[in-house]
């Protein structure tokens, strides 16, 4: 401990003489006179460590790490979360502690040997990956800038050309998390390669945060419409993409095609109307292309099964309705040759391809092989894309819209939390479709019922119990006599009734079934680092625990709450409790079920049900099994706004015969 608080001296003397208190003042007061000193932070959290006080250490760790990455940081970091029993969070900081020692042997001269170091980190599975790749990035580029300043520009290259190809760059979800980590690291020492004849735009759009479209620069940028218009395609020099355009119109042509359509080069980029129509337009001309041609960059040739898999291009945001829209697509190896060497004319109808694309995106093949839009829940296909990252971040919406069969208006530099928000709010105006509020993370600054990024749609969604119709017969048996019927049939004509979910502007109107909030408690030993775990009492609901970031306020207690400020447990409201019939659904289907009701006959002393009782009591039933909730808390002016949840929130009634008694219905407006 005192060799760790030697930057600062009276401290480190307090330490050693072990007067705890005098050291947490000193610190305190150097925090109070600089309130970003990184180092003060994680000093008073080893103080506060030895002291026991666990909580406060993590708060000042966290705070450290937060104003700038470091050893002593991460080191603190990892003691505070061990001291509170988190040991796998806390390896991982001391890994990350690590990293940081390397750069301090890197900076020593021992190049090889830190980037070795930082490699064996990566390789453990206990281990952040990712946050050592941005290292070894950070690092390789170091090398980059000093072998430019010593005018050894080949040498230069060599590493450059190291760091464009590890994962950090082929793998874009790994690193589209971690972003901000990025370019604190890495990002602005990029700025400083003057290696292309394109280095102002590529500074250019350092400086604007678009980083991998300087990459891709860098790489090689693909052939626009003003690139090749007026021109002979095979006459061009076929380097880099242009190469890769010639080859395609090759083998298009070889298959027969005098046409061939790509959205790089086909479109006017620089037009603003027929880029919107283009972007609205893509998945109606894949879907209706007589051959869509994928040509895998990183595949090597003579691949074997599982090539396809890892490739890049299952990892990018406009490459999905390549995938899902397509009828007919032939996949290509880097030098051009089948993938697998199939030489049938379709790969969705092989079962070894369809196979491994399923494996890698996680999308049913039946799905694949014959997706239309509306075939899928909004929740499944969002899960589909959350993996998937694009180059501008407005674009991960953009790439949807022809898969959710919506039109959306193209408005770059928006920011990626309006452009997803836009595409949702059309999702379920258009379809009723309310699985997309299903997502757990950081609100949106759109709409709190939306996320801020696709990315919280990543978890599978959560599987809730589901009853056999052996299991509803029985429960609607056993309700009836207790369960009053006029009452419950009234209960499924208001629900019948209700209005679909609807945006007005960017606020929700969503009708849903209500559950006041009567009590709000902090659980004492639960909470880990920025989350918090609260007990939560409510009215007809059993009692449930609710972990997140937001700080709620705890009652009931001796200073009540504000009349304006109330907490609401919400269960958003679905048509299909009511077991109705889709338009879509064959007559047969509804009389076999009809059947089912009257299968068995009432004794002669059983009151006769009608069928919308037994509906009524079906839906009692229904509403009597566990479901997800909403956390809502009312605003000064009368509206809600969602209380984020690092995990779903599983809520579930006290008591199934009173289920109708006590269901209050509202239509809220959520911000």
């Amino acid at each position: 401990m005192s060799q760790i608080l030697a930057i600062d001296t009276p401290a480190r003397n307090a330490c050693i003489a072990g007067d705890l208190s005098t050291a947490e003042e000193l610190l305190t007061q150097d925090i109070n006179a600089n309130t970003n000193k990184y180092t003060s932070y994680a000093n008073r959290s080893f103080v506060m460590a030895r002291k026991r006080h666990w909580d406060h250490a993590l708060q000042d760790a966290i705070k450290s790490v937060s104003i700038q990455p470091s050893l002593t940081g991460c080191i603190s970091k990892g003691i505070a979360l061990g001291g509170k029993g988190n040991l796998r969070d806390s390896m991982q900081a001391f890994d990350l502690a690590f990293t940081f020692q390397a750069i301090a042997i890197f900076n020593a001269g021992q190049h090889e040997e830190a980037i070795m170091r930082v490699q064996e980190l990566a390789a453990t599975s206990r281990n952040d990956i990712h946050a050592c790749r941005i290292v070894e990035a950070y690092l390789r580029v170091q090398l980059v800038i000093s072998a430019l300043d010593g005018g050894r520009h080949n040498e230069a290259a060599d590493h450059f050309t190291a760091v464009v190809k590890m994962n950090i760059f082929s793998s874009r979800s790994a690193i589209h998390s971690r972003y901000d980590d990025f370019v604190v690291l890495f990002g602005w020492d990029l700025a400083s390669l003057w290696m292309t004849a394109n280095q102002k735009r590529c500074h250019a759009l350092l400086q604007a945060g678009r980083l991998w479209e300087a990459i891709e620069l860098w790489e090689g940028k693909e052939p626009l419409l003003q690139d090749i218009q007026d021109k002979v395609l095979y006459e061009l020099n076929p380097v880099g993409s242009m190469a890769k355009l010639q080859s395609f119109c090759k083998i298009a042509r070889r298959a027969g095609y005098r046409w061939a359509w790509s959205d790089t080069c086909c479109i006017d980029k620089s037009n603003s109307v027929e880029h919107q129509e283009a972007i609205n337009s893509m998945f109606d001309l894949y879907q209706h292309s007589a051959l869509t041609i994928v040509y895998l960059s990183d595949v090597p040739p003579l691949s074997k099964s599982g090539a396809l898999a890892d490739s890049d291009w299952n990892t990018r945001g406009w490459t999905a309705q390549e995938l899902l829209a397509s009828k007919v697509i032939l996949f290509y190896q880097e030098d051009w040759s089948l993938y697998l060497d199939d030489r049938s004319s379709n790969h969705k109808e092989s079962v070894t391809i369809m196979q491994e694309l399923e494996y890698a995106t996680g999308i049913d093949r039946r799905a694949i092989v014959a997706f239309r839009p509306g075939m899928k829940c909004a929740r499944e296909i969002l899960q589909w894309a959350s993996t998937r990252v694009t180059t501008l971040p407005e674009d991960i919406a953009y790439s949807l819209s022809g898969v959710f069969g919506v039109r959306l208006r193209v408005d770059y530099g928006e920011k990626k939390q309006c452009a997803l928000g836009r595409l949702l709010r059309k999702v379920i105006a258009q379809s009723n479709d309310i699985t997309a509020l299903d997502w757990v993370g950081k609100p949106s600054e759109f709409n709190s019922c939306l996320p801020a990024d696709i990315t919280s749609y990543k978890a599978p969604t959560c599987k809730l119990p589901s009853l056999s119709e052996e299991d509803i017969q029985s429960s609607v048996s056993s309700l009836r006599g207790t369960v009053a019927l006029e009452p419950a049939s009234r209960l499924y004509q208001t629900l019948d009734y209700l209005s679909a979910p609807r945006f007005v502007h960017r606020r929700l109107h969503l009708p849903c079934i209500v559950f006041p909030v009567t009590g709000v408690r902090r659980k004492p030993g639960q909470n880990k680092g920025i989350h918090f775990t609260y007990g939560i009492k409510a009215d007809g609901l059993r009692d449930l625990d609710i972990t997140t970031e937001d700080k709620l306020p705890q009652f009931p207690r001796v200073i009540p709450l504000p009349a304006w400020q109330t907490f609401l447990l919400v269960r958003t409201w679905s048509r299909h409790l009511l077991e109705l019939p889709d338009a879509a659904d064959d007559t047969e289907s509804v009389e076999d079920w009809s059947v089912s009701e009257s299968t068995s006959s009432p004794s002669e002393n059983e009151p006769v049900y009608s069928e919308s009782h037994s509906r009524a009591l079906r839906l009692i039933v229904r509403l009597g099994q566990p479901f997800s909730a909403f956390l809502l808390a009312r605003q000064r002016d009368g509206e809600y706004k969602r209380i984020a949840s690092d995990r779903n929130i599983i809520a579930q009634v006290n008591d199934m015969a009173s289920v109708g008694d006590m269901m209050d219905i509202r239509t809220l407006e959520i911000i």
